[in-house]
């Protein structure tokens, strides 16, 4: 059978899709990447803040008009099952989450296969560049943020074991995985759940000898749990690179105990020190939300203070979005759209300086740089160097080269120019 998939939001979602895929492709369908030509469409859905929802539903219906069947899993799945099937009965199916263990057999009857395909790693199918991965060391989150509903669809944390991601990581990297990205809702807590303590540490030690991995990089790893063990462990491993992903979601202290943040802002801007002693190279990333419940114009200038005085190397912001059933969304003193959207532009304008200012210092050094692409047209090369993650979130290297180079090796290239994000260069083999 012809299976398109569509899979929307987060790479932890990506994740589970390419795992669907893979069985699929084990069961003996054929995916499609033109929904025209399939017979079925799985949409695995975001359903995280409102605008993914609503790009999730607007795909939903867009798939209907394509394939006679139409499959819904994912976040949206999960949160609003009931509602999918009342109100969408174009859909054959809803999956949520918590059935994915039921998923082969599901998908049995579903598409009319002949026996039951496992989850099983060796199947998963990298959707993306072959030479860059995502492993998901845990699902759900513990935290309970007073403004995400992460917990509510996904459950408390639960860690696999370091044998279990030891094992996906072998399995990538003998796939022609280069670059492998450790990913959950809070990787900092990684086996405090099934161990009992923080284990990524030790989970870094273990991957740190795989053969074919150039790579390792840490996300969303929250300041309070960054311990020393952790920042030493990445000081040794030959593989880790010193790239920093502490999602802060503002500087007031007040609004951070509001949205159920452990530490304080004095607490990030010690660690942030002490993470630029010990790796002369490193590179801090953070996001951050605006207009939460209260804010005011002197927190949100706390806020713009706070970011100059860190000058993180990259910063995403958003608007706050109001959730149900998460606590935030009972909070009083709401915040007008209108001045949520105009400071956060104001936020950005302040990063866009921090960041132009950051990358021109950049002119003139050499970057180890991961090849990605070649410009069809103006036969540039593109690429990204340990300060840009696979996520479409940071910069790019954008280089010439009088040489060809095959995508998915690593290269030194000299930065000549910058703009507010990426960087130019010529490549110096």
């Amino acid at each position: 059978m012809k299976i398109g998939f569509v899979s929307l939001g987060c790479s932890k979602n990506l994740v589970d899709s390419e795992e669907m895929m893979g069985m699929l492709k084990a069961a003996g369908h054929i995916l499609v990447s033109d929904p025209r030509q399939a017979e079925v469409i799985i949409v695995n859905t975001c359903g995280f803040i409102n605008p993914a929802k609503e790009e999730s539903i607007n795909t939903i219906f867009e798939m209907t008009r394509y394939a006679e069947k139409v499959i819904v899993t994912g976040c949206l799945a999960q949160r609003y099952e009931d509602v999918l099937r009342k109100e969408i009965p174009e859909v054959a199916a809803v999956i949520p989450i918590r059935d994915y263990p039921k998923l082969p057999h599901i998908l049995k009857d579903l598409l009319n296969q002949d026996e039951e395909v496992p989850y099983v790693k060796s199947y998963r199918t990298i959707s993306g560049n072959p030479w860059s991965a995502y492993i998901k060391i845990s699902d759900g989150c513990s935290n309970h943020c007073t403004f995400c509903a992460i917990p509510l669809i996904r459950g408390e944390q639960k860690s696999k074991l370091i044998a279990e991601v030891r094992e996906e990581a072998e399995f990538l990297a003998s796939a022609g995985v280069r670059e492998i990205t450790l990913i959950a809702q809070d990787t900092t807590k990684y086996g405090l759940d099934n161990y009992g303590q923080l284990m990524l540490a030790k989970l870094i030690r273990e991957l740190d000898d795989i053969d074919g991995i150039h790579w390792i990089r840490i996300l969303y790893m929250y300041p309070d749990e960054i311990e020393d063990e952790l920042l030493e462990a990445m000081r040794s491993s030959s593989k880790v690179v010193p790239y920093f992903d502490i999602p802060m979601q503002h500087a007031n202290n007040r609004l951070l105990k509001m949205m159920n943040r452990r530490g304080t802002k004095e607490d990030v801007k010690a660690l942030v020190a002490k993470i630029r002693a010990m790796f002369p190279e490193a590179v801090l990333r953070t996001t951050a939300i605006v207009g939460f419940p209260s804010e005011t114009e002197e927190d949100f200038s706390e806020l713009l203070d706070f970011i100059r005085e860190v000058r993180w190397d990259r910063l995403g912001a958003f608007t706050y979005s109001k959730e149900e059933d998460t606590p935030a969304s009972r909070l009083p003193m709401e915040v007008d759209e209108a001045v949520a959207a105009e400071r956060l532009n104001r936020l950005m304008e302040v990063q866009k300086e921090i960041s132009q200012e950051s990358n021109l210092k950049k002119i003139g050094k050499t970057y180890e740089v991961l090849v990605e692409e070649k410009e069809a047209l103006t036969g540039r090369y593109r690429g990204r160097s340990i300060a840009d993650a696979p996520d479409e979130v940071d910069g790019q290297v954008i280089f010439t080269s009088e040489l060809p180079i095959e995508p998915g090796t690593f290269v030194p290239v000299r930065v000549t120019d910058a703009t507010q994000y990426d960087l130019i260069g010529i490549y110096e083999g």
